[in-house]
């Protein structure tokens, strides 16, 4: 058993088929199959429940792709601190939630890959729990969040502070009373574990509002087209409202201070050091850089 037999297992138990991580690491499938069943054969036990569609972990699987995740990942970090390049190169995986991709983001990657050509970076979307998720098993160097994050296992920078507000078409209407009159209007958010909806959700309840249906939706340009239409209303960084204003004309209320007010931070893991490549991009978005000899803290550049 080496590394590259707990990096196929991974892989394997990522796609559910030998055949289909054979296709993705250049291997047969005969090939595939006999490195797992030598894997099953060093810990004695079964590893893959095997059926007509694929495989699927047994328990004990799952138990070893916890400790795959981390000596595989362990070994890259060891590549990286003992072969540091002066130029950073290679591959780069961030996360972000949309609305941070579109507004905060864009210069910023222009002026890197500009600066760093030999960076392979991909930036997945997604919301913050989500992103956390990805963060945690591995599968991102870090990611920009709602925040702020409480776990154990990750460190955060913030980076940015957004003021979030809800918009709509026209004025929302009011009661007798003053007060907001939802009952006519649908919330147009993001999927469930997007920390915006969440906001949104809480601060309903803490006003006693009820509006109409709730609508689920995977892209800010369909939210913000929708709301233009009036179709709904929405609850969005003022710095996407901004932007979003050049082509939509929206009526925006802003929510009291402690739903209004979300920092966006970078969140990493405190067992991997973070990559030349990760350090040298914080720096150019913020001027901050995550200490390398004590990866929790934060240091200005």
């Amino acid at each position: 058993m080496d590394i590259d037999d707990l990096s196929l297992f991974r892989t394997v138990a990522k796609l559910g088929s030998f055949s289909k991580a054979g296709e993705a690491r250049n291997f047969v499938q005969s090939t595939v199959t006999a490195k797992m069943q030598k894997l099953e054969q060093h810990f004695q036990t079964p590893l893959f429940h095997r059926h007509r569609y694929g495989v699927t972990l047994t328990s004990a699987g799952k138990h070893l792709l916890a400790y795959a995740d981390q000596i595989t990942h362990i070994f890259s970090e060891a590549e990286k601190t003992m072969i540091a390049p002066e130029i950073p190169s290679g591959p780069l995986l961030l996360g972000s939630m949309e609305t941070t991709a579109a507004i905060r983001l864009p210069a910023a990657l222009s002026d890197y890959l500009n600066t760093y050509p030999d960076i392979d970076l991909t930036l997945r979307t997604g919301t913050t729990e989500a992103l956390i998720q990805a963060v945690l098993s591995y599968e991102l160097d870090g990611a920009f969040v709602a925040g702020p994050v409480h776990h154990p296992e990750l460190g955060q920078l913030p980076v940015f502070e957004e003021t979030l507000v809800l918009i709509s078409k026209h004025p929302l209407p009011c009661n007798d009373d003053g007060k907001l009159d939802l009952r006519s209007s649908k919330l147009l958010v993001f999927r469930e574990g997007c920390s915006y909806r969440k906001k949104l959700e809480n601060w309903l309840i803490s006003e006693q509002l009820t509006p109409g249906a709730t609508l689920d939706f995977g892209s800010l340009e369909v939210i913000l087209g929708c709301v233009y239409a009036g179709l709904g209303i929405s609850l969005l960084p003022r710095s996407v409202v901004a932007r979003a204003e050049q082509l939509y004309a929206l009526s925006c209320q802003e929510l009291p201070e402690a739903y209004g007010r979300v920092p966006t931070c970078f969140i990493h893991r405190k067992d991997v050091t973070p990559t030349l490549a990760v350090q040298l991009f914080l720096n150019m978005l913020t001027g901050v850089i995550i200490d390398k000899d004590e990866p929790p803290s934060i240091r200005k550049a």
